[in-house]
């Protein structure tokens, strides 16, 4: 018996089934190599007495609630003033401290440096002048015990003692007893950039982080837009959110400070939460808000507030010499209507609203 005759072609199968493979290799190829569609995981919460709001593309929620609030807990348990608890509070509370901890590190050394850069108008050692003023933990009324200009020597940067020591501690003295900090001008700010810190760590590449206010975006949102920003009317006891103005965040971070929120009056006078560590007094001045965009959201948080601390004109001469920050100022002029500048690098960028 001879197989001549049987229709019978191995080298053709064979090609079939080879083909076959191929086929199906490619496919599994295809599948694997076709990344997921992305979805936008939104969210919320309270953290530091304020809201926090973080938005981010991904294939699956990747960091949860609960991760985004052990990472307040965390900056709480270093830099807050309102918890007994917080390494801020205990150093308030004794002479000196030594500590390891790397946010409270990081606050010294970003704080010491917007320090200098802006002549003393931000610093973190006013808290003295912020309790006496009604605006610390304790609440809203002038509160002072002693004499103005006896709470004026417990204030300066120049003041506090900062050793690095060999084991990579950092020591921590007050040169006159009664010294305080608080990091809340930049701290807030900071609480972004760690927030986006962890999301890079976790792959994301698309997001934006709002934490009261001080944003943090990169990438796109999920229309495949650069992540849309506003910029609220500074009116006090507004009812409605109104917004003066929006731009387009673009792998930047933004931080605004104003006086038409965080304020009280007293028999008359109104008293605003910007204190100037200089003259020792809330400011009046016509600046209403100040908005900084630059690289990181702490230094954006704590050149605004310096920009309060200011006024309009030498913000303006401040933020015109600040290489790689960019300013927004809405100021009232002499009829009281409202007025905006913008920084040369912001030319085009902000669409106002009428």
């Amino acid at each position: 018996m001879t197989l001549e005759g049987k229709t019978f072609h191995p080298r053709r199968r064979t090609g079939i089934f080879i083909l076959k493979i191929l086929l199906i290799f490619s496919g599994l190829f295809f599948n694997a190599c076709s990344e997921p569609e992305e979805q936008l995981i939104d969210i919320r919460g309270e953290a530091q007495g304020t809201y926090y709001a973080i938005k981010y593309l991904a294939d699956s929620e990747v960091l949860t609630k609960n991760d985004f609030d052990a990472i307040f807990a965390k900056i709480d348990s270093s830099l807050s003033t309102y918890q007994s608890y917080s390494l801020i509070t205990k150093f308030n509370r004794e002479d000196s401290l030594i500590t390891k901890d790397p946010l409270f590190i990081e606050m010294l050394r970003e704080s010491a440096k917007v320090y200098h850069q802006s002549n003393g108008a931000f610093d973190p050692t006013v808290m003295p002048l912020v309790r006496a003023w009604g605006f610390g933990p304790e609440g809203k009324e002038y509160v002072a015990d002693q004499p103005l200009d006896s709470i004026m020597k417990l204030v300066g940067w120049d003041k506090l003692i900062i050793d690095y020591l060999p084991d990579g501690s950092l020591l921590l003295k007050k040169s006159i007893k009664g010294m305080q900090l608080d990091f809340n001008a930049i701290a807030q700010g900071y609480a972004s950039d760690l927030i986006a810190e962890a999301l890079e760590k976790k792959g994301i590449k698309n997001y934006l982080v709002d934490s009261g206010g001080e944003l943090l975006a990169k990438g796109h949102n999920n229309k495949g837009e650069i992540w849309s920003i506003g910029i609220d009317r500074p009116e006090e006891n507004a009812i409605d959110r109104q917004l003066i103005a929006v731009f387009k965040l673009d792998n930047k971070a933004v931080a605004t400070s104003g006086n038409y929120r965080k304020f009280y009056i007293k028999d008359g006078v109104k008293y605003s939460h910007t204190i100037s560590p200089t003259l020792g007094m809330p400011v009046e001045h016509s600046l209403l808000s100040a908005t900084v965009i630059t690289d990181t959201c702490a230094m954006a948080d704590a050149y605004a507030t310096a920009l309060m601390v200011m006024g309009l004109d030498k913000s303006i001469a401040f933020i015109e010499a600040l290489p790689h920050a960019e300013a927004y100022l809405v100021f009232s002029d002499s009829e009281g209507k409202f007025k905006s500048y913008q920084s040369t690098g912001l030319a085009g960028m902000i669409k106002e609203n009428e």
